[in-house]
């Protein structure tokens, strides 16, 4: 997985101003996962990872983190014949103000659908909007790619939903330098920023 991020372009490196990931934090790396929309292959992939990771565990219903979890649990929800649905950072302000969208009734066991975690906040944010909904947090979070940071897969085994990821940033360093992607100088810079994300946030806040 972590070599098709890279081949399709997923996996960047700021050639100018950093990235700013939605909780506030500055990034001189981002990986996209939208783009493995575009190629038929990888979604199948990605698909059938999450299938394997899922095989064992007992849901109802798989729901995707809008939005960029949405498609991939549809693409699951649809391999397995389940049920679908999202779920917003917060309630809309129009209409039924849902911020589940979709049925999903009391006692429902779910298996929640990311794109990438970062901090986790949100991700773990839509889990307790699934346990507000079922009574239970999902049954796990699956999602394609994590940054490893620190205390971040212990937040979510605290909540009760273990959070399984198909890549990690660890993978993809190794991957880019195996392929050439990237040269040992790169890795290292990339390595040490992961190791200090929120200290290189503060050092390059303008």
């Amino acid at each position: 997985m972590a070599r098709e991020l890279l081949r399709i372009g997923a996996a960047a490196v700021s050639k100018g101003e950093p990235f700013v990931w939605a909780s506030g934090m500055l990034a001189p790396f981002y990986c996209d996962n939208r783009l493995t929309l575009s190629y038929p292959e990888v979604r199948r992939m990605l698909t059938d990872g999450f299938a394997e990771k899922a095989a064992g565990l007992e849901f109802d219903c798989v729901a995707g983190v809008a939005t960029a979890g949405i498609a991939h649990a549809a693409f699951l929800a649809d391999r397995l014949s389940l049920p679908l649905v999202y779920v917003r950072p917060e309630p809309k302000g129009h209409g039924h103000q849902n911020q589940i969208e979709g049925s999903l009734a009391e006692g429902t066991r779910v298996l929640m659908i990311e794109d990438l975690v970062a901090t986790g906040l949100s991700a773990i944010q839509a889990a307790e909007a699934v346990k507000n909904a079922t009574g239970f947090m999902p049954v796990a979070t699956l999602a394609i790619f994590t940054y490893k940071l620190d205390g971040v897969a212990e937040r979510f085994a605290e909540k009760g939903s273990p959070l399984v990821t198909l890549s990690s940033f660890d993978t993809l360093l190794v991957e880019g330098l195996e392929t050439g992607y990237w040269g040992p100088e790169m890795v290292e810079i990339l390595r040490e920023w992961r190791n200090s994300y929120q200290a290189w946030t503060f050092a390059n806040w303008r």
